[in-house]
């Protein structure tokens, strides 16, 4: 398998596990560029649109120009995440994509925010096997500082995740949620002026 198969393999959402080598070899291969990548992006100054073109190499995708992060920008594989429109990453983002991370037009994400899409099998047989499980994030989210999103969440749109929060199950649109684990605290009145 060559790379570019392998990202797709990854795409599609498929578990690596411990016995398959060659997955494993190319799971390393691909960690590793992710690692040069961000290496260049958080230890020299950049302009905007500089960040953006790492962005661009990072995640073998479009990012369109309205994006904006403050790094340093933490990821372990780099090339299954997916920025929309006027996205803003403030600093300290760490993020295991290979799950696949969908981020929708005009969210926030705050400082040191956590997303994870990889869990390990339970038994000590599949413990050194990934699951994939996408995050998904809709459009207009905020996510406060610290916060962690496990794998397989769905944040409706226009949501707001709490600072420190841990979400373990889908939010829904228009709430806002917090706490470990992360509950609905409140609704948001989306039709005030």
């Amino acid at each position: 398998m060559d790379m570019k198969a392998f990202i797709e393999f990854c795409k599609e959402g498929k578990p690596i596990l411990a016995s398959d080598k060659e997955l494993h070899g190319l799971l390393i291969e691909c960690s590793y560029e992710a690692q040069r990548v961000t290496m260049k992006l958080n230890t020299s100054y950049h302009s905007k649109e500089e960040i953006v073109e790492i962005f661009r190499e990072l995640t073998g995708t479009e990012v369109d120009s309205s994006f904006t992060c403050f790094p340093p920008f933490y990821t372990d594989f780099g090339k299954n995440i997916t920025i929309g429109k006027n996205v803003f990453f403030n600093t300290g983002c760490s993020f295991q994509d290979r799950g696949g991370i969908r981020i929708g037009d005009g969210s926030l994400i705050g400082m040191n925010v956590t997303i994870a899409t990889l869990n390990h099998g339970l038994s000590i047989e599949t413990r050194n096997g990934t699951y994939p499980s996408p995050v998904v994030i809709g459009e207009n989210v905020w996510i406060g500082s610290s916060a962690t999103i496990l794998p397989g969440v769905t944040i409706g749109d226009n949501a707001v995740v709490a600072a420190g929060a841990v979400v373990t199950k889908d939010v829904p649109k228009n709430t806002v949620v917090a706490g470990v684990p992360a509950k609905v605290i409140k609704k948001i009145d989306t039709n005030l002026n």
